[in-house]
């Protein structure tokens, strides 16, 4: 697998806008993906990165529990799939319980992707640099599996990639190698009961996250909001219904009590977002709150050239 990363940054911010502001068509460029089949995400986070319950653990025992963030579905009407209503909201369950997973935050950046001269403001990963537009925790041990291994796994179950969507909406050459190997290095697949208290999560009290729904539907939850999902997930036990009230309250605390560069910039991208974007809003909103610097493709692609490497940002 090879891929063309510079410049893009397609699968870690929210393009859409771009396209609806252009002539072509988002459902037939095929980015409302994730708004398609039986349960569709109650929020309209655009490639929400799904975390395991290690990575979870991880980004509290760093001190970046304000990064994250739940993700809840839809039930499907047509299906007699197991659901319940809470604020107004059918959404999808397992065994009578919410079913949710855990992402990374993506709050409102100035960003030019694809080359594009004037920047927008768009929803992007809160680890991505709007400068360079590369990850500020790449090859890091807080690196998600999900992103390390993409889009290697969706060409394994060959589906649609970010790069494809990008090059069929926006033109240009980003998967430049759609072989994804023998799949020695990637993580593992979780899919079904393997998933649950892994990847999948179940919150266990159904009563308790009244108004909480509703929030998060609206893509404002409240830290404390935050905190009830990504505790319950760090507390949860792989393969299993089963939850640690120490675990549980221990990453509640940490949630509540992170003060991280990357949470207080959030909050600063939001508070400017409706200023005129300008990418070197970055040094003022991120590199002064201390976040990690990126190496700028002029330096991979000389480190590239000496190693021989995949061009796979």
């Amino acid at each position: 697998m090879e891929v063309n990363c510079a410049g893009c940054a397609g699968c870690c911010l929210d393009w859409r806008p771009l396209v609806a502001d252009s002539d072509r068509d988002a459902e037939s460029t095929g980015i409302d993906h994730e708004r398609r089949g039986p349960r569709a995400p109650l929020d309209d986070t655009y490639n929400l990165v799904a975390l395991t319950r290690d990575e979870i653990r991880a980004f509290l025992e760093a001190g970046l529990g304000d990064v994250l963030t739940p993700r809840l579905w839809e039930a499907d009407p047509d299906r007699d799939d197991d659901s319940l209503e809470i604020d107004g909201h059918r959404i999808a369950a397992v065994a009578g319980r919410p079913a949710f997973f855990i992402g990374l935050r993506k709050p409102p950046k100035p960003v030019a992707p694809f080359d594009r001269e004037e920047p927008a403001w768009l929803p992007t990963c809160v680890f991505l640099d709007p400068s360079t537009l590369q990850c500020r925790i790449h090859g890091d041990d807080l690196y998600p599996e999900e992103c390390a291994d993409y889009p290697a796994h969706n060409l394994e179950l060959a589906q649609e990639t970010e790069c494809e969507r990008v090059e069929d909406a926006m033109g240009g050459t980003r998967l430049l190698d759609d072989d994804p190997g023998d799949g020695e290095g990637l993580s593992e697949l979780l899919f079904g009961p393997q998933a649950i208290g892994q990847k999948l999560f179940t919150h266990p009290e159904p009563d308790e996250l009244a108004g909480l729904v509703d929030r998060v539907a609206h893509n404002e939850p409240t830290p404390a909001d935050r905190a009830e999902f990504v505790a319950t997930a760090a507390a949860s036990s792989p393969g299993t219904f089963a939850t640690s009230d120490y675990h549980y309250e221990q990453a509640r605390a940490r949630v509540l009590e992170a003060d991280s560069w990357a949470g207080r910039a959030i909050d600063e991208w939001r508070r400017r977002a409706d200023e005129k974007p300008d990418t070197g809003l970055a040094s003022a909103v991120e590199d002064a709150r201390g976040a990690p610097p990126t190496p700028g493709w002029d330096a991979l692609e000389g480190r590239r050239e000496n190693d021989g490497g995949e061009r796979n940002d």
